[in-house]
């Protein structure tokens, strides 16, 4: 029998107000993060990532036109949840975030240590003292001597910058933290280091990941699942062993040729065409004027298609009696 799982995201959409109408960011997502479970949200930029993020945590910007749909965390709905009790039981204290662009947003004049333990100090009431205890305890997890504890961020490279986000999203043992691209801005080396410190604390602590990026290199260090997005939608979710070795979406098997290879002849593919324009998306299948397996039956909205164990697929090529690659 199936555990229950950690997260459950039901027809979650999130659509924004602007000047020009109304952005399908996220449009009608839903997928499962079993406990201890990395999963890999992957997409191009624009696609709706970083809002799932965002929604998830319910960090919101003012000209939200509309959100719904039902997360349950460990079997409670905290999209039900008000504001005041979603702040006080979940926002940092159960699900964590290392947001995009994070390591220049630690405060210039306020030494990391202090900025680390202050969750704690804020959300707990724990005091000084206790609070700074934790969070050397959370800098040795990440790789961090604690004589950094009492610098600046300016005296830190930008991977060390990187670990203390991650302490700081550390810091009150969340069950679940979503990174939003966190090693986009570092280069191959330390990119590898911050992927091998994830793996090392999912696996001594048993923390779940969400780890958004496009970066499918980096991704495969730590998936267990991968969940395609594509203009706002989910179009594949599948093990991260499936995925990568034999995608399914006429999309994922475009990303995966488009992957640089060491042990290849073949150069890297492109993918023709543009995404759609969020403020109107096609009718059909979004992804379907840039498929070379596109049919008639494209020019309806598919469904999520079940392959097998924990795999679907948004196509018509898996319905029954349709086409197939």
């Amino acid at each position: 029998m199936a555990s229950t799982p950690l997260l459950s995201v039901e027809d979650l959409k999130l659509h924004y107000r602007s000047s020009r109408g109304v952005v399908k960011a996220v449009d009608g997502l839903s997928f499962d993060i079993q406990r201890n479970e990395a999963l890999v949200v992957l997409g191009e930029s624009g696609c709706g990532k970083s809002s799932l993020a965002k929604t998830l945590l319910r960090i919101l910007p003012r000209n939200v036109h509309h959100c719904s749909g039902r997360v349950m965390l460990d079997g409670t709905d905290i999209m039900a949840l008000d504001e005041e009790r979603f702040r006080r039981d979940v926002r940092w204290l159960r699900i964590a975030m290392v947001m995009q662009a994070s390591m220049n947003a630690l405060n210039p004049v306020v030494r990391v240590g202090e900025q680390v333990a202050e969750p704690l100090r804020v959300l707990r009431k724990w005091d000084r003292q206790r609070a700074m205890r934790k969070a050397a305890e959370v800098f040795e997890l990440v790789g961090i001597s604690t004589d950094f504890l009492q610098r600046y961020p300016f005296e830190l490279s930008g991977g060390m910058r990187q670990r203390v986000v991650l302490a700081m999203a550390l810091i009150t043992d969340p069950e679940l933290v979503i990174l939003d691209e966190p090693t986009s801005a570092l280069d191959v080396l330390t990119q590898a280091s911050i992927m091998n410190v994830l793996k090392r604390i999912k696996r001594e602590r048993g923390t779940s990941f969400m780890l958004i990026t496009h970066d499918v290199a980096t991704s495969s260090e730590i998936a267990d699942r991968v969940a395609l997005m594509y203009a706002g939608q989910l179009v594949e979710i599948s093990t991260a062993g499936e995925f990568f070795r034999h995608p399914a979406h006429p999309y994922s098997k475009l990303l995966m040729a488009s992957v640089p290879r060491l042990r290849q002849e073949q150069r890297p593919a492109h993918i023709p065409g543009q995404p759609p324009n969020l403020l109107a998306p096609p009718d059909g299948c979004r992804f379907a004027d840039r498929c070379p397996s596109r049919f008639q039956r494209c020019a309806e909205d598919p469904k999520m298609f079940r392959l097998g164990y924990r795999r679907q697929v948004r196509c018509w090529l898996f319905a029954e009696g349709g086409k197939r690659p």
